[in-house]
C-alpha cells in the first residue's frame, strides 16, 4: 500500500493508506478526508477535487493534462502546486505524497 497525507487548511493531518490504481481523490473520499468535494466524480470538470501538491512531489505526480490546467485556470485560489486531485492516479512511486486541501473549493 501507499501512505499519503492529506493537510487541511488548518493543518490538521489524514494519513491514508491508499489504493493503487485508482487516483488521489478516490482515495480520499473513500477514506473520509475532508476538504475533497469531487462534484463531478473524478471527470475533471469541475475543479473541487484541488489540492496543492508538496513541492517535493511535483515531478512525480507528473504534468497537468490542457483540460486540467483549464479548470484549474477558474480557479482564483490555484498556483504553481495546484493539482486536482483525480487526476493523479496513485502508484507505489507516490508512497509518502503529501497534499494540503485549500480552505474552500471553486
Amino acid at each position: 500500500m501507499t501512505t499519503i497525507t492529506f493537510i487541511e487548511h488548518d493543518g490538521t493531518e489524514h494519513k491514508v493508506e491508499a489504493q493503487e490504481g485508482i487516483s488521489v481523490m478516490e482515495n480520499a473520499i473513500q477514506n473520509g478526508v475532508p476538504g475533497i468535494d469531487a462534484d463531478c466524480g473524478g471527470q475533471c470538470s469541475c475543479a473541487t477535487c484541488h489540492v496543492y501538491v508538496d513541492e517535493a512531489w511535483m515531478e512525480k505526480v507528473g504534468a497537468r493534462s490542457e483540460m486540467e490546467v483549464s479548470m484549474l485556470d477558474l480557479n482564483p485560489e490555484s498556483n504553481e502546486f495546484s493539482r486536482l486531485s483525480c487526476q493523479i492516479p496513485v502508484t507505489q512511486e507516490l508512497d509518502g505524497l503529501v497534499v494540503r486541501t485549500p480552505e474552500f473549493q471553486a
